[in-house]
Parts: C-alpha cells; sequence; structure tokens
C-alpha cells in the first residue's frame, strides 16, 4: 500500500469514527465535541490539496511506506 492510499485510508476511517461518536443516535457515542475532530481532518484534507504539506505522509514516508 502507498502513502496515499494510506492517506486516504486513515482519513476514511477517522472521519466515521469521529462521527460516530459524536452522532447522538450512535452505539458508541461518547460527546458531540468529536465533530470538532471530523472538521479537523476535513480541513487538513482540504489544505493538503493546496500545500501538498500533510503531516501523516511525512509520518508515513519516516516509517519507511513506500510513495506513489
Amino acid at each position: 500500500m502507498t502513502v496515499d492510499r494510506m492517506i486516504l485510508a486513515f482519513a476514511g476511517f477517522f472521519i466515521l469514527l469521529s462521527l460516530a461518536l459524536g452522532w447522538e443516535q450512535s452505539p458508541i457515542f461518547h460527546n458531540t465535541n468529536w465533530h470538532w475532530f471530523t472538521a479537523f481532518v476535513g480541513l487538513n484534507l482540504f489544505q493538503s490539496a493546496f500545500t501538498g504539506l500533510c503531516p501523516l505522509a511525512i509520518i508515513l514516508r519516516k516509517l519507511g511506506v513506500k510513495s506513489a
């Protein structure tokens, strides 16, 4: 799996998890403030599209994951 695909997988997982933790009808509901984390992930994806700077990509490359 390449860095790009891992970033998409991580982002998708964290968005779905934070939505489930913040949605009151969810069986794993914790607190509605989890939606702020969802916004953080979305904003990070948005800014990385323009700047090319992604903290997760830097970490994954240092761990030895191959680039696309």
